[in-house]
């Protein structure tokens, strides 16, 4: 029997209140037990499994690039090259290779490219966070040959550089430090500074806040395909307003940390795109037409002939997505097609060039699914690929050789994903993927379509990969199977996990998974707690194995829960344009609805279910439908948790905001209904807020705000700050753990255990 300790967690019940909370910890070692706690998930490795990690694909297509833990007592990592044919490994840098100049210690490597004739490497290390990821550190180049390793950047200061990459010809190197772009030789170390205007709102050669966070732009330049060019965004964020961050608890003063960030109705950078010479000399901007900060420039790319850039321009609402074919030489650009939506049109199309560059691979949702299209080069005429009742998630590979395009879809299960391919004339389309797999797939394909790498998991099996040929998906080899997890996980009492469907209307079915109790018994009474998302570019509920949350999950199923999730009509589920975009100009309005319904439907279907004990929780996205839920469907969810939610959309940044429910001047009315905010007073269940105030994406404003109008209702709650968290809530020593101790505690006392009143009328109520 293990032994269980109380200890004492502290909240605040609105301004000038605190009541304890207690949370049942392990005083001992659980391993190998039959139970989950929240010590086994969060604070040890004991389900952490194994990936089989990063590589680079050898240029032939026959083998790849590995870093390889060197042997004890040696450090660092060996680079390996591993033969797909063959079980033949080749040590081509042992990791003492790579001790840095003076002999003083090995270089630790944390990401790895290759030139294109694989004779250097170029290495990223002593990594610093920017935003959201490592993106600012040091780069190293290594000559495979000689071993020389050398550091990029001359005099610059330690953890300075951004995006370093090979030119097409492997003689340079392209960078960013403080906003300004550089090009540095590899032979000789000359460094050629491109640009010299870079400050903090005029920024080269990378992107500002909300162009990365919202159009997953950080690496803004891109080499011509001759080595003689680069052709890069310029952000211009003057003007911008800026929100400050404030730093409590760095010093004796504050510290404020100001960040140029657009919210929606404001003053948005503006974005150029330029072409200057390798080698130094004058920018020649594009001639996009259009106000610049009425615009964005979403993607840019070289045609093949080096000559033309293909550019994406989306209006300001991001109903419109025009592509220009611009010469680099002299700046003229000509509308080459256009993607138009009523709502918005998907900005994330990684378009490639097929058929020797005389066309573009495009991905489109004009016909009311997402398609493959090919886009002739010579009139912007479509011609579709791919056909039937379902969505292409995404391009995978394109093998030039055999004509062959791989692409990732699942046309009867919209929770799966499976490996498809068709040929460039839009014929012989087949899955790749072995029908007996059920779950989610993701393949790293060779260069040369002969091989990929396979990876495999489901709601009920931790991921599995291998090594296999294609086209026929013939196992090669198995990688890494997580044999040890798998172990693991036998030693549980496991909860059951089903895929269902939840009716809401006549002919409109959610999709859904549900967490079961282990012994359940249909004539019990059980606690139901949706986790939910719900907004336009998310979804939960895929048939894939999700670590540590789904663990917490099962924790929960341990302790006598039913935890569901349904995907609402409006998440980024493979359902179809019309499903995705029916909640354009209402988003946190008809998403919330069909939540409730579906909740209803459960309850209505499953009578083991407790009515009266019915939870709702969510991050970001999922916390401002939490908020919904909470305040808009009172009368049926009593408990709630919103992590870094959203309150007021227009406390949020212009492209996501304004993508999905048009400028604030002509929706002003859809902004309020669908704040959660504007509802408040209407709450009569127990809810917990959980913010970090470091937020840079989603505000602590925000739930400032939120908390002003419940006290102004009148209306209890509970909160927890994580000081100068961001929008994940990890960083700090403990924090994860102390954050799922916090929920698992909140519900326990709240959601789990039977209660008459679950509202509280008190303001000296003690939890």
């Amino acid at each position: 029997m293990t032994k269980l300790i109380r200890h004492g967690l502290w909240l605040a019940i609105g301004p000038g209140f605190s009541a304890p909370i207690f949370e049942a910890r392990a005083a001992e070692s659980t391993t190998n037990q039959p139970l989950l706690t929240i010590d086994r998930i969060f604070d040890s490795d004991e389900f952490s499994g194994e990936t089989f990690g990063s590589l680079v694909w050898a240029r032939s297509g026959q083998g790849y690039y590995k870093l390889h833990k060197a042997e004890p007592p040696r450090k660092g990592s060996d680079l390996v090259y591993f033969d797909c044919a063959t079980t033949n490994q080749e040590v081509i840098l042992p990791a003492h290779a790579f001790t840095k100049p003076g002999g003083w210690s090995v270089l630790p490597i944390e990401s790895f490219q290759l030139s294109e004739d694989e004779s250097r490497l170029l290495i990223f290390s002593n990594s610093e966070r920017v935003w959201r990821q490592n993106t600012r550190g040091d780069y190293w180049v290594m000559d495979v040959t000689s071993r020389e390793l050398r550091k990029l950047g001359g005099d610059a200061p330690p953890a300075s550089l951004m995006f370093a990459r090979f030119s097409p010809d492997g003689t340079k190197v392209a960078y960013v430090r403080g906003n300004n772009l550089y090009v540095e030789s590899v032979l000789d170390g000359a460094i050629v500074p491109l640009t010299r205007d870079g400050s903090a709102t005029l920024i080269n050669g990378t992107t500002d806040w909300v162009y990365e966070e919202e159009l997953g732009l950080r690496e803004a330049y891109r080499w011509s395909p001759d080595s003689q060019s680069i052709a890069y965004w310029q952000i211009d964020s003057s003007g911008v307003r800026e929100f400050s961050l404030v730093n409590y608890t760095e010093g004796m003063y504050p510290r404020q940390i100001p960040i140029p960030y657009p919210k929606t109705g404001q003053r948005n950078p503006s974005a150029r795109v330029g072409v200057i010479p390798a080698n130094g000399g004058k920018t020649r901007w594009l001639s996009i037409p259009g106000d610049p900060r009425e615009h964005y420039l979403a993607q840019m790319f070289w045609a093949s002939n080096g000559v033309d850039l293909a550019v994406q321009q989306l209006n300001r609402r991001q109903n419109t997505n025009l592509v220009f074919l611009a010469n680099h030489q002299t700046g003229e650009a000509r509308p080459w097609f256009a993607e138009r939506d009523e709502a918005w049109v998907e900005h994330e199309n990684e378009a490639q060039w097929i058929d020797q560059g005389r066309s573009l691979l495009w991905l489109s949702e004009r016909n009311g699914w997402r398609h493959l299209y090919k886009i002739h080069r010579e009139n912007g005429a479509a011609t579709q690929l791919t056909r039937g009742n379902f969505d292409v998630t995404g391009v995978i590979s394109v093998d030039a050789a055999s004509r062959v395009i791989y692409f990732e879809a699942s046309p009867t299960n919209a929770a799966q994903r499976y490996l498809f391919r068709v040929d460039f004339d839009g014929s012989g389309m087949e899955q790749v993927t072995p029908s007996g797999q059920p779950g989610t797939h993701s393949y790293r394909i060779s260069p040369n379509g002969k091989f990929a790498i396979h990876t495999y998991s489901s709601a009920a099996r931790p991921p599995m990969t291998e090594l296999i040929e294609l086209p026929g998906h013939t196992t090669v080899r198995k990688l890494e199977e997580n044999k040890k997890l798998i172990e693991k996980l036998d030693t549980l009492k496991r909860p059951s996990t089903e895929f269902l469907k939840i009716a809401v209307a006549p002919d409109l079915e959610l999709d859904a998974w549900a967490i079961k109790p282990p012994d359940f018994d249909p004539g019990k009474k059980y606690p139901l707690l949706v986790f939910v998302y719900g907004e336009p570019h998310g979804q939960t509920v895929r048939d894939s194995w999700g670590g540590k949350r789904q663990l917490w999950h099962w924790l929960l199923a341990q302790r006598g829960c039913v935890v569901v999730s349904i995907d609402n009509r409006g998440t980024y589920a493979p359902r179809g344009r019309d499903f995705r975009k029916i909640v354009y100009r209402q988003v946190g309005l008809l998403a919330s609805s069909d939540q409730a319904e579906a909740v209803r439907g459960l309850l209505e279907q499953w009578k083991f279910l407790d009515a009266k004990r019915v939870g709702v929780w969510g991050w970001s996205g999922g916390g401002s439908m939490t908020l919904n839920a909470m305040f808009r469907f009172p009368d049926l969810y009593t408990t709630g948790i919103a992590v870094a939610s959203v309150p007021n959309q227009r406390l949020y940044d212009t492209i996501y905001q304004e993508r999905y429910m048009g400028l604030p001047s002509e929706n002003a009315e859809g902004y309020r209904q669908g704040s959660p905010l504007n509802y408040a007073g209407q709450l009569q269940g127990n809810l917990l807020l959980i913010h970090g105030t470091g937020d840079d994406n989603v505000h602590y404003q925000g739930m400032e705000a939120l908390i002003n109008e419940l006290v102004a209702h009148n209306k209890q709650f509970s909160m927890m700050s994580y000081p100068n968290r961001t929008h994940g809530i990890g960083e700090g020593a403990n924090t994860t753990r102390h954050l799922y101790g916090l929920m698992t505690a909140y519900l326990e006392t709240h959601l789990l255990k039977p209660c008459e009143n679950p509202a509280r009328e008190d303001a000296d109520a003690v939890q």
